[in-house]
């Protein structure tokens, strides 16, 4: 559960966890790759959302990598429900995987999102880089 609170603290640097709305947004910072960050569903104590690179896996046209997250926020928790970095879990775990497999693949995930995101808040995404992907891609119509 620690890395779960780490990971919500990570995640509270990087969004603004009470405003967000369902919805596509985009961030841009000099130094990194575009991050969209797909807000999938509000409750009033959950939040689950979609972390991926403006990039698509030539194969699939999926975003990769990119990693689903429910952020629990009366909790102060964030948990990767799923991840795709290249394949399925299927294809990583097989179809019926024991606990003990799982279990070691969800704290591989969730390590997975630590250092993602805290290398994300130093490449310069953070609140403040947030826009709406529309306005976003409007904007970049705009200047070329």
């Amino acid at each position: 559960m620690g890395l779960y609170g780490e990971n919500y603290q990570r995640m509270a640097r990087l969004l603004d966890l009470r405003e967000l709305a369902p919805g596509a947004y985009l961030s841009r910072c000099a130094n990194g790759l575009d991050l969209v960050v797909e807000v999938l569903e509000v409750h009033p104590y959950t939040l689950e959302l979609r972390l991926s690179y403006r990039m698509n896996d030539p194969v699939t046209g999926q975003p990769d990598p990119s990693a689903y997250v429910r952020i629990y926020r009366d909790a102060r928790q964030a948990e990767v429900t799923h991840c795709y970095i290249g394949r399925h879990w299927q294809d990583v775990l097989g179809l019926h995987p024991s606990p003990k497999v799982m279990f070691g693949h969800r704290l591989r995930m969730n390590s997975f999102l630590n250092k993602w995101l805290d290398y994300l808040v130093g490449q310069g995404h953070g609140p403040h880089t947030l826009v709406p992907l529309e306005a976003a891609d409007e904007a970049s119509v705009a200047f070329a």
